[in-house]
């Protein structure tokens, strides 16, 4: 790929914000406007939930069996090993249950919006759509926005409740914790806050990251299957960073408001 100069490269990034906000923008408001394709949004939500659940127990399983043994050594320092189930749910619940929900699901179907979008674009198919009346971004990118903004925040309660569980596990057979003990600690740390912020806020911003994103690497891909791939790669980079940067604001929001 040739090298572009720096003013042309940064008219490309303006450009590509511009239409990302214009397809964000048209992708929302078709969600009040008919027909809406409720086959089409059962058709993703069984892709994106369903399809989903496997990683995500494992990667919400395994989280809390790490953070479980990890503040052993932290909490035996302080006499605090009965703190093992707060540290567990406010660690789960508030910030790695959804960033770690949002990239797993940006890893397997960002990537698999832009490569199929993709693939649409390069054979015409989106152009065929077009010609024969139909909106390609009420057709294809609300369905998939609706699905993601409905699956993700019960993925993250998934992984929250599977990291929990994970934790538990560890708390009883390696440290020999009471189950009534860890179960009151985790439950009595968290707050309306920490569940709004955790398992609302951030799963619903992030399914519109993911899904807007791997939407419009898809929309745009050009040059054949080569293409499709640099724009498989070019969306879950993109909305791996995405959630990282709004996952820190989010939380400097609560934080700054008192609730984080």
């Amino acid at each position: 790929m040739p090298i572009l100069p720096p003013d042309v490269f940064i008219k490309k990034q303006i450009a590509a914000v511009q239409e990302y906000s214009i397809l964000s923008g048209r992708a929302i408001a078709d969600i009040f406007s008919r027909p809406l394709y409720w086959d089409d949004i059962f058709t993703q939500m069984d892709s994106i939930g369903v399809g989903s659940l496997p990683i995500i127990i494992l990667s919400g399983f395994f989280t809390g069996c790490v953070l479980a043994l990890q503040s052993v050594t932290a909490l035996q320092e302080f006499g605090a090993v009965s703190k093992t189930g707060s540290l567990v749910s406010l660690s789960m619940v508030k910030e790695l249950g959804p960033v770690l929900t949002g990239l797993m699901v940006s890893g397997r179907n960002a990537a698999g919006m832009a490569s199929e979008l993709g693939s649409m674009k390069v054979t015409e198919q989106i152009d065929a759509m077009r010609a024969l009346g139909t909106d390609p971004i009420q057709k294809l990118v609300t369905p998939r926005l609706l699905a993601t903004c409905f699956m993700l925040p019960l993925l993250t309660i998934i992984a929250d409740f599977v990291g929990l569980f994970g934790g538990w596990m560890i708390s009883v057979l390696r440290l020999h914790l009471g189950s009534r003990l860890y179960w009151n600690s985790a439950w009595q740390a968290l707050e309306w806050n920490d569940v709004a912020q955790g398992g609302l806020i951030k799963p619903l911003v992030f399914a519109v990251v993911v899904s807007l994103i791997g939407c419009f690497y898809g929309l745009r891909t050009t040059g054949g299957t080569q293409g499709v791939g640099r724009s498989t790669t070019q969306a879950m980079v993109a909305a791996t960073i995405m959630i990282f940067i709004t996952d820190a604001m989010i939380t400097e929001f609560f934080v700054s408001q008192g609730g984080g």
